[in-house]
């Protein structure tokens, strides 16, 4: 049977017979024009570092984008003529280490404040909110002559006791933030089952509280990854250089040029950053606590 073209416009979702006005029209030219050129600034340095690390010899400079005849040869360098693999595993090593002690501690630290009252909560928390503030390489001196006395120089685990204790306070107000959004009448349901703090935390809070703990742990993880003034400072000898001091050697003074095999290097750096976002994205954008609470 033939519908008119009245009963036709019937069936048409409103949202097609709504023409977008011209403010809204240039505001999404404005928004579309803006991520477009922000992803070019983005990836811009990421596809000219490819380029280079793939470009014969040692200088950086290339007439195209990526080289004419590419070469893996700087690739098959890092793992045969430097001790690249011995900084890789240094810093793979302290980046996880920290990761461990950063969530225990964290994870820890955020539930007593989020779910007990107790005397001087409010001056703890104000005093970590304070100390977010200040920027931790204001700490180098102290931390350096502390580790000096402790006998942690030129050592990882200086490192990462540092690193996680860094991390606390900004960490901290994050994950009790998250904390506070789950329902208390968990808790004292699980009280009333029997459940001690600590069972309620591993069993109950924890759980609901992936989404955040997953974002913890990628942050601690990337914190030492990435950092390079603390690791100047500590690391001494060649078996305990990391990633960024011992690339960094590559190019400074005049007898180290290899450009091109630090780019090379660099852009590995970024490989196991980028397999931990593809497996651990859809933990961050999970619901906190869908179905916790039951009608």
């Amino acid at each position: 049977m033939m519908v008119s073209n009245i009963e036709r416009k019937e069936f048409i979702s409103p949202s097609y017979k709504k023409k977008l006005s011209p403010k809204k029209m240039i505001l999404r030219i404005f928004l579309y024009t803006f991520l477009i050129i922000h992803s070019i600034v983005v990836l811009f340095p990421v596809v000219w570092t490819i380029g280079s690390s793939l470009n014969p010899g040692n200088s950086l400079y290339s007439s195209t984008m990526f080289p004419k005849n590419p070469t893996f040869i700087h690739y098959k360098e890092l793992f045969t003529k430097t001790d690249y693999p011995i900084w890789y595993m240094n810093t793979l090593k302290i980046a996880f280490m920290n990761m461990i002690l950063s969530v225990i501690l964290t994870s820890f630290t955020a539930y007593v404040l989020s779910r007990f009252k107790f005397k001087g909560k409010k001056l703890t928390l104000m005093t970590i909110l304070v100390l977010q503030v200040f920027p931790s390489f204001l700490t180098l001196t102290a931390i350096y002559v502390l580790l000096m006395q402790l006998n942690l120089l030129n050592t990882h685990i200086g490192l990462v006791l540092f690193y996680a204790g860094a991390q606390i306070p900004g960490n901290t107000w994050v994950v009790k933030g998250y904390l506070d959004q789950i329902p208390r009448s968990l808790d004292e349901a699980a009280r009333v089952d029997g459940a001690s703090n600590f069972t309620t935390f591993t069993k109950i809070i924890m759980p609901l509280a992936k989404p955040i703990i997953v974002f913890l742990a990628l942050t601690s993880f990337t914190g030492p990854w990435m950092d390079f003034i603390f690791q100047r400072l500590v690391l001494r000898t060649a078996d305990k250089k990391t990633l960024a001091v011992g690339l960094l050697e590559m190019v400074t003074g005049q007898a180290n040029t290899k450009f091109t095999t630090f780019a090379a290097g660099a852009i590995l750096v970024a490989i196991p950053i980028v397999i931990i976002f593809t497996f651990i994205q859809k933990y961050i954008i999970e619901g906190l606590s869908a179905g916790a609470v039951k009608s």
